[in-house]
């Protein structure tokens, strides 16, 4: 999840990305919930690419110490045994307008304007060193993330950011060895690989992605080069491979493509993984997105579906919904009465009460998800602590 805690000052991009004390507090809150292995956020490689204001960030540029400020996140999520993983990312064209004037891609290309109400400028094509340096930055995060005690790092490679840019032929035009054939449109993600491997030599450090199961669009990363993807990930010796699916242009469809008899397994995105399961062996396969219910989740173990299940909204709503779970004192999460597009923006909401040690609006009820929907829409102002460094939601 974008959690939107950490320092941000548009006029100064050395000082944004910073961990703030809410932002160790939230870790600290989701490491007392069982939740198993604890994912940091949407982590950008680069200063000047960010996913919303208030992101994380690990700049190889930065002048602030980042294995420092990062260390209290990742102790306050391991402090109950936990392990963490940090998601490390880079929007690429996705990069709205309010945090960056000139957004990069594979090619020259550009994300519709009035998704999700963001507006984006015309993205231009790296060149090769730039991309080069993309693949520093990312080794040069990973090290800091286990320089900061994190148990591993996560390429996020899915929902249309970067590395998923490069990955859809829709998206990727080059004709030079990072476009064209899969293997080149590929190629970046596994150079990111190996300049990781190279930078923390330790095979303790677990090496995670999150992929797309398919782009959910014409033309864009489909579900058979995806099996071929984890194949080559395993040979890779990627060790935690997470499916998801779908671009800021097809979300929507990615979370809505089901059958009715995928529908009672919950999970969005499982008879992708039911296809993609027997391509691999050894890595640990997850599955995010849709899960609600302990039956479902644990039918998705034992069926050998997936190693991992994993939560995102949920989590928002209740930190200790996995203690509650495995206790028996819960059999699943909380219903939440509020239309799909607006349960995003709800959870960022939610994760700003749990880092502040504020009551978690109860998306349940529904004079409490009016309020929120109000919030949101912008017909009252969101709750926002008068110190506080980073941004509203």
């Amino acid at each position: 999840m974008t959690e939107r805690l950490c320092t941000w000052d548009p006029h100064n991009r050395g000082e944004c990305g910073m961990p703030t004390d809410a932002y160790i507090n939230l870790y600290k809150r989701w490491g007392e919930g069982e939740i198993g292995a604890i994912i940091l956020g949407n982590i950008p490689v680069h200063r000047d690419h960010l996913e919303a204001p208030g992101n994380p960030v690990i700049d190889k540029n930065n002048t602030w110490d980042a294995v420092a400020a990062f260390s209290l996140a990742v102790a306050g999520a391991k402090a109950h045994g936990m392990l963490c993983i940090g998601q490390l990312t880079h929007p690429g064209r996705q990069s709205p307008d309010i945090v960056c004037q000139q957004p990069v891609s594979a090619s020259e290309t550009k994300t519709p304007d009035g998704i999700m109400g963001l507006n984006f400028k015309p993205a231009r094509a790296l060149t090769e060193d730039e991309i080069m340096d993309v693949i520093d930055r990312w080794a040069f995060a990973a090290e800091v993330l286990y320089k900061a005690g994190a148990d591993g790092a996560q390429l996020h490679a899915a929902h249309g950011y970067l590395l998923s840019q490069f990955l859809s032929p829709l998206v990727n035009k080059r004709t030079d060895k990072w476009g064209g054939s899969f293997e080149n449109r590929s190629r970046l993600i596994f150079e990111i690989i190996k300049a990781i491997r190279t930078r923390v030599p330790d095979d303790k450090f677990i090496i995670s992605i999150k992929i797309n199961s398919q782009d959910f669009i014409d033309g864009g990363f489909s579900s058979e080069e995806c099996a071929v993807m984890v194949e080559k990930l395993e040979a890779a010796k990627v060790d935690l491979i997470e499916l998801s699916g779908g671009t800021y242009e097809s979300l929507t469809l990615a979370f809505e493509h089901q059958k009715e008899s995928t529908r009672r397994r919950e999970g969005f995105f499982v008879e992708f993984a039911d296809k993609i399961r027997p391509h691999i062996t050894k890595s640990i396969l997850c599955v995010t997105g849709g899960f609600r219910n302990a039956e479902p989740m644990a039918d998705a173990i034992l069926q050998n579906t997936c190693g991992i299940i994993g939560l995102a909204r949920p989590l928002c709503a209740e930190p200790d919904l996995p203690a509650k779970m495995l206790s028996g004192k819960s059999h699943g999460a909380n219903v939440n009465v509020l239309d799909s597009p607006l349960q995003t923006p709800a959870a960022i909401l939610q994760i700003h009460a749990i880092a502040e040690s504020r009551p978690i609006p109860d998306l349940s009820k529904k004079d409490v998800a009016d309020d929120v929907t109000a919030q949101i829409t912008g017909k009252k102002k969101p709750y926002h602590p008068a110190s506080a460094e980073y941004p509203p939601m």
